[in-house]
Parts: structure tokens; C-alpha cells; sequence
């Protein structure tokens, strides 16, 4: 499971020129869902978002997590986080997880970080989207589940 997280002052997702989901203050959170991604990926990478200490305290430096802050997050799948340029000019995707396995764990992932008490938008899975955004400072993380450890006992 990948994510890319972006520090926002304001993003939405629109489809066919409607928006379909819009935050303020958060966090864009780009997910994307790979071959063999299961539950223990969605606590795992999770927990990540609602911990990473990348807001601003009273003093201007990033000491303050999502829960703290209190932000919103805009959750927009995204299987070209998986795309493959090693061979060619064309990307390939055959390492992203098929969209009927994708789509309950972005479910899963919404569920989670609303369950944490956080305010989460999101996209449309499938759709075509456009995402505005103004990113806060520029400030882009990426979360990859293969270089994080799972907890002991913890596969999919």
C-alpha cells in the first residue's frame, strides 16, 4: 500500500465538473492499493497518517499530528502510485491490486481515519477525477507499506 500525503490549506475532487468531495485545512491523502494489501496494511499505514507529526505548534515547527490538529483529510485512490516505468515509455500497473480488490480497502481506510474521529472527503473509486489543491508549505510525504514494519503476527 502506498500513500502520497500532502499538507493542504484546502483540496477537492471533482468528476465530471461537480465536486464530489472537498476538505479546508488537512491533509490530500493519495492512496494507493497493491497485489496482496490487506487489513493490516489499511491500521498500519493508518496510523502513520494520524500520527505524523507534520503541523505546525505555536512556534512554527512541524511537532503537531492530524488528530491534534484537527484537520481534514481528502482520501483519493490512486493505482498509478504502482505504476511500473522500469521498461519502455508506457507505465504499466500490473503491480496495483485489481479494482475489485482496491475498492473495500480505500473503503477500509476511510472507515479508519473516521473511526479515529477524523473528518474525511473523498473521491469517487474508478472515476475520473480532477483534484485541486493548494499544498501547505510544499509539504509532500510518501508512505510506502514495504519499507514499514508490520506489527509481529501482522500479514494481510
Amino acid at each position: 500500500m502506498r500513500a502520497v500525503i500532502q499538507r493542504v490549506t484546502q483540496a477537492s475532487v471533482s468528476v465530471h465538473g461537480e465536486v464530489v468531495g472537498a476538505i479546508g485545512d488537512g491533509m490530500l491523502v493519495l492512496l494507493g492499493i497493491g497485489h496482496g494489501d490487506g487489513p493490516a496494511h489499511i491500521q498500519q499505514l493508518g496510523r502513520k497518517i494520524l500520527e505524523l507529526r507534520i503541523f505546525d505548534d505555536a512556534s512554527g515547527k512541524p511537532n503537531i499530528s492530524l488528530q491534534e490538529h484537527g484537520g481534514a483529510v481528502l482520501l483519493v485512490s490512486q493505482f498509478t502510485l504502482y505504476a511500473d516505468v522500469s521498461r519502455g515509455r508506457r507505465p504499466g500497473y500490473a503491480h496495483a491490486a485489481a479494482p475489485g480488490d482496491a475498492a473495500p480497502l480505500v473503503d477500509a481506510m476511510s472507515a479508519f481515519l473516521r473511526e479515529a474521529g477524523v473528518t474525511v472527503a473523498s473521491g469517487r473509486f474508478g472515476a475520473e477525477m480532477q483534484v485541486s489543491l493548494v499544498n501547505d508549505g510544499p509539504y509532500t510525504i510518501l508512505l510506502d507499506s514495504d519499507t514499514l514494519t508490520l506489527p509481529a503476527g501482522k500479514m494481510s
